[in-house]
């Protein structure tokens, strides 16, 4: 790895068109010009010229997405392929679809030797299906659940017992999703104002598993997805997500077009988003349900399906949740193997004889059996594979304890993940690619060794890469104090009545415009419950409304407050007076009893590394930078960060968690940020 200093690079012709490039964007967007988004676009065209990896740690304000976008069309327009921009969240992704790329090509175009042309591609779920609107898969709605009720009308057919109008909620949004599909260009679910439910838009979508293909679809000529692939294919910047980055790199399924330059912006997110991406998850409903669509949809007989799933019931019964560090026992993968071989023989057995090819029904049901296959296949070999294993159940809220728990008489669910995505992401991604990855919280203090290392860029093999901290434009220690309550007792299990009134007290100094960020939903629930008879002021909690009012009521009333979770800890960009106070309730560690993260820190610690240092420490560094960055989102920013966790001025490891933090002013005196947060009140701002 080679550290580059700001500066530091000669520019080439190529840097040299890309800067001229960004200036003419800048002055026609009316903006200023910065050096550090000077230096990341020089940064990330040198990248694409030598083939070797980059890390780009730029700081909000930076303006990061116009130093990647042009480089990447400079190159795109040279070398005639596509260039890929993957992102995280959906809103990163509608900012540069709608707003970025099409105010940037406004000003640049002119000076190109033709017009650039811009994809968004997604998972085939997140499009409307046409055979599926045109009665191509059996609804999956149980009989009791019908989304119509028996009449005359018959405008709207194609689903099981859609005989006559909605006669319920579902129904309802069923009926405006067609309308909807009717007039769409895209059929993209993100485009859907107001939105559906998730079991809505299972009625009128298709998993990439479920698809019957472009070959088999009778409607693949108007089919969405395959538009969207078709643009792709044929564009200068594609836009994308983590999860489409994984199905490619550790599948090597083509969902992507081909490209030589990818940047991967909230690179933070990477790791664990992909791993998610390629997670799996197994439950004796799960074979029922399959056996019961491949008896209805194939016809073909599913009592050894049945048999293996009673067996695997008898052999999960009573298994406490929790890790497995040596995989399922000699009893649990013989079931799996039952299962898996009874799997083959119903794939086998409901083939048909060809004649079935649009055969939606029966697609769906091999789809569900496939699954499993995989799932069992994985599991059989998961210790050879470096995969871990868990058990798990759902939780419910116990009312006496306070808090959700695992439900100890709900069904078993195994799961699986791998422990590392570093050598898929090294052979899937980086190997044949140029990667840009970048955000706001890549490294810790000045070493991007921990981001790089869970990314597969670390190690022997490991390919050619550099890191660069191209700063930020705001003055940190001017605008923003850190406040960590170090006379606060260590946090426990739920809110104590010292944190509770050191928050009531922290937002009575501030007059609200508090953004208070808590470790879970119920704490964040809590909190709110227990601060709007204290306070009288217009406190939000998450769950109140969708994130996008409740976030645009924030932002528009100075003195109202918003308590969420981990959702907002990443997602809130609210500039101005109406967000001068930032709480943290603790220290975004991951759950002691988290499996993953407890496998992967025993494995650090097995090869002679600090696993509570690289995993858990180095998890919740970049998540507490991520929250203390909502902070100071302009120039004129002010305010205060306030950390109710006092282990952040207590511990051994407090030191290695302020390194990832801006570089605010900090003080652990309580008088200095309450008389901050007054003075700001004052004012009104």
């Amino acid at each position: 790895m080679t550290e580059v200093a700001a500066g530091e690079v000669k520019g080439t012709a190529g840097e040299q068109f890309v800067i001229e490039l960004l200036d003419r964007a800048v002055a026609g967007m009316g903006g200023q010009s910065r050096s550090g988004q000077h230096e990341m676009a020089r940064q990330v065209a040198k990248a694409i010229e030598t083939g070797d990896h980059l890390l780009v740690q730029a700081g909000t304000g930076t303006g990061k997405s116009l130093a990647y976008l042009i480089p990447l069309i400079a190159h795109s327009l040279v070398s005639n392929k596509p260039t890929l921009v993957s992102t995280a969240t959906l809103a990163l992704q509608t900012q540069i679809v709608g707003r970025d790329l099409p105010r940037l090509l406004k000003t640049i175009t002119p000076a190109l030797d033709r017009p650039v042309k811009v994809a968004l591609v997604k998972g085939r779920s997140n499009y409307v299906c046409q055979h599926k609107l045109e009665g191509g898969f059996p609804s999956e709605e149980p009989a009791e659940g019908q989304l119509f009720s028996l009449g005359e009308d018959t405008s709207v057919p194609h689903f099981a017992a859609a005989l006559g109008g909605p006669s319920s909620q579902l129904g309802k949004e069923v009926v405006r999703l067609r309308e909807w599909a009717e007039k769409t260009t895209t059929g993209d679910r993100d485009e859907l104002l107001p939105g559906v439910t998730d079991r809505a838009w299972r009625q009128v979508s298709v998993t990439s598993m479920e698809c019957l293909g472009a070959q088999k679809c009778p409607m693949a000529a108007e089919c969405f997805s395959e538009l969207a692939r078709h643009d792709a294919a044929e564009a200068d910047v594609v836009v994308t997500n983590h999860a489409m980055l994984a199905v490619s790199a550790f599948e090597g399924l083509a969902v992507l077009p081909e490209y030589d330059v990818v940047v991967v912006d909230e690179a933070h997110e990477l790791q664990d988003r992909v791993t998610g991406a390629v997670s799996g998850q197994l439950s004796v409903a799960m074979v029922h349900a399959a056996a019961s669509g491949a008896r209805k949809h194939t016809a073909i007989t599913v009592d050894a399906l049945n048999a293996a799933a009673a067996n695997l019931e008898l052999a999960l019964a009573g298994v406490p949740n929790g890790l497995l560090p040596n995989g399922l026992n000699d009893e649990q993968l013989d079931c799996v193997d039952q299962l898996r071989e009874a799997c083959r023989a119903a794939l086998s057995d409901s083939k048909g004889d060809g004649s079935q090819s649009a055969d939606g029904g029966r697609q769906l049901a091999r789809s569900r059996l496939m699954l499993i296959l995989e799932l069992c296949e994985r599991l059989i070999v998961a210790r050879e594979n470096r995969e871990v294993v868990w058990f798990s159940r759902a939780s419910s809220f116990d009312p006496q304890q306070g808090y959700a728990q695992p439900d100890e008489s709900a069904p078993v669910l195994v799961n699986i993940a791998p422990l590392s995505v570093a050598g898929k992401l090294r052979e899937g991604l980086f190997a044949g690619h140029t990667v840009v990855l970048t955000s706001a919280t890549l490294a810790i203090g000045s070493a991007f060794e921990p981001t790089a290392g869970g990314l597969g860029l670390v190690g022997e093999g490991a390919p050619n890469w550099s890191g660069i901290d191209v700063g930020s434009p705001f003055d940190y220690p001017k605008q923003g104090i850190l406040y960590v309550a170090g006379h606060l007792p260590k946090p426990g299990r739920g809110a104590s009545q010292e944190a509770l009134d050191e928050l009531e007290a922290l937002i009575r100094a501030s007059g609200g415009g508090a953004l208070c960020l808590f470790s879970s939903r119920r704490a964040a629930e809590e909190a709110a419950e227990a601060m709007r008879p204290r306070l009288g002021l217009s406190i939000l909690c998450q769950g109140d409304s969708t994130m996008t009012a409740l976030v645009k009521q924030f932002a528009d009333e100075p003195d109202t407050c918003l308590f969420g979770t981990m959702s907002l800890w990443q997602g809130v960009d609210v500039p101005g007076g109406s967000c001068r106070l930032v709480v943290i309730d603790r220290i975004p560690f991951p759950r002691p009893d988290d499996p993953l993260m407890t496998a992967r820190s025993r494995a650090v610690a097995q090869a002679g590394g600090n696993g509570f240092m690289a995993v858990s420490a180095t998890h919740a560094a970049i998540r507490l930078a991520q929250g203390a960055g909502r902070l100071i989102r302009s120039t004129g920013d002010k305010g205060v960060v306030a950390v109710l966790d006092s282990r952040l001025a207590t511990e051994r490891y407090a030191g290695f968690l302020r390194a990832a933090l801006p570089p605010f002013w900090p003080t652990t005196d309580r008088k200095t940020a309450f008389a901050a947060l007054e003075r700001l009140a004052g004012k009104g701002a």
